[in-house]
């Protein structure tokens, strides 16, 4: 959000939200990439029915996935500040995976 003081990113579902400093909203892209990438990287290691779950964390954030290597929930706790909690079941968690990656795409050209 161009001008935000503290606060450059909102996260949220169709009942609540929070808002993310600049160090948390990178964090948060960055460990969903991360995980998402993970995840597909193992795929090949689990058998069909097996479920995994995978954990990554920053000073400021902790996230993690959970489910199967292309249908999985997020969960994510906000570590500073105002410690928020966060999670989104697996059709959430699909779009949020891809809005995050434009998110930092868009953040590293401005």
């Amino acid at each position: 959000m161009p001008g935000a003081s503290e606060f450059c990113g909102l996260v949220g579902n169709d009942r609540w939200a929070f808002e993310l400093t600049r160090s948390e909203l990178d964090d948060f892209c960055r460990l969903v990439d991360q995980l998402a990438e993970t995840l597909r990287a193992i795929a090949a290691e689990l058998m069909d029915e097996e479920r995994i779950a995978c954990e990554a964390e920053t000073e400021t954030l902790w996230l993690e996935a959970e489910g199967f290597p292309d249908r999985y929930t997020l969960h994510l706790i906000v570590r500073t500040g105002r410690r928020s909690e966060a999670h989104w079941d697996e059709t959430a968690a699909r779009e949020l995976t891809a809005a995050a990656r434009t998110i930092r795409v868009f953040a590293g050209s401005a």
